[in-house]
């Protein structure tokens, strides 16, 4: 069964991982073993393909194929979170865009035209699941990335996203949304900061990524129960909400997510 980050509104996106902990790696601050179980969390395994010489069908395990991508030229690695309509973090070209839409995210090089996007296969019954990861890396057009803004914009977004998400919250009667998904927000909650980013980020990044992962949960209940919506008209009204505050908390995450990177070039 495939998985997108969509699947799961709590956990991390793998290219978030990978960016994060890869940025990390080429920092020069955290050793690439370390990086490389950081990347691979609690999956059974992660594998890249595609990399420039590779043999067709050729694989690789992370810490091998992040040390070559510093050897093609790689400082830096950029997440993507694109949804229909919103080609956010991508450059093109149209096929690599089309696979990092149908996945959800992707990952994109800085010093080398490549990009990354995962393959995640997910098996074993409900409540004991894993899964493998396959990364394949192609070409990508040299370009600046696309609606990606600076911490300092997400940050005033988020803001104004969360006290609206919140607002819209009391309104939606959000206990419509059921006993899990209170659950599922109130165990997100606990976890703090210790599981976001890697060795190396600004506080201010740690600081955004949080905000815009409590704006998707919270989007998430919103959206995952009919709460006081008894009509489709309704329903529809409360989407044109959601909708745009969605976008606000991907393009935070994508912002917090990048800012070693993008930090350091405006630095």
């Amino acid at each position: 069964m495939l998985a997108t980050p969509a699947d799961n509104p709590y956990e991390e996106p793998r290219s978030g991982r990978l960016a994060a902990w890869g940025n990390a790696l080429l920092a020069g601050l955290v050793p690439p073993d370390n990086a490389a179980a950081a990347v691979l969390g609690s999956d059974e395994s992660h594998r890249v393909t595609g990399l420039p010489g590779d043999a067709p069908g050729e694989r690789h395990g992370l810490t091998w194929a992040l040390g070559r991508l510093r050897v093609l030229g790689v400082k830096g690695l950029r997440l993507a979170l694109p949804s229909a309509g919103h080609p956010l973090g991508l450059t093109g070209p149209a096929p690599f865009n089309e696979r990092a839409l149908g996945a959800g995210e992707a990952v994109l090089a800085v010093g080398a035209p490549l990009g990354l996007v995962p393959e995640v296969e997910v098996f074993g019954p409900v409540g004991d699941r894993s899964a493998t990861v396959l990364w394949r890396c192609s070409e990508v057009n040299d370009a600046p990335p696309a609606d990606v803004p600076s911490l300092h914009e997400a940050e005033r977004e988020l803001a104004d996203g969360l006290r609206e998400a919140t607002v819209l919250l009391a309104r939606l009667d959000v206990a419509g949304a059921g006993p899990e998904a209170l659950r599922e927000l109130e165990a997100f909650r606990r976890r703090g900061h210790v599981e976001l980013l890697a060795p190396g980020y600004p506080p201010r990044a740690v600081r955004v990524l949080e905000s815009a992962r409590q704006v998707s949960a919270l989007l998430s209940i919103a959206s995952g129960g009919h709460g006081a919506a008894v009509s489709a008209s309704e329903m529809a009204s409360r989407q044109a909400v959601l909708d745009p505050l969605r976008r606000i908390a991907r393009r935070a995450q994508v912002a917090a997510y990048n800012a070693l990177v993008d930090e350091k070039g405006s630095a």
